[in-house]
C-alpha cells in the first residue's frame, strides 16, 4: 500500500472521468495524438532539406548577420 497503489489510480481515474467526461477526454487524446504525429512529420522532413544543401531561413539569417559584422 502506498500512494501508487492500483486502487488509488482507479479512484483518480473515476474522478477525472466524472469531471471531464468521456467525450472530452477522447477529444484530448485525439488532439494529443495528432500533434505528436505532426511533430514527427516535421522532424522527419527537416533533415531531408539539409541533405539537399538547402539552408533554413533561420540559418540564412544567421549567415547574413555574420556577414554584416
Amino acid at each position: 500500500m502506498g500512494i501508487f497503489d492500483w486502487k488509488h489510480w482507479l479512484v483518480l481515474l473515476l474522478v477525472v472521468l466524472v469531471l471531464f467526461g468521456g467525450k472530452r477526454l477522447k477529444c484530448l487524446g485525439n488532439d494529443l495524438g495528432e500533434s505528436i504525429r505532426s511533430l514527427r512529420r516535421s522532424l522527419a522532413a527537416e533533415p531531408q532539406a539539409e541533405d539537399k544543401g538547402e539552408v533554413s531561413p533561420v540559418e540564412a539569417a544567421r549567415i547574413q548577420d555574420r556577414a554584416r559584422s
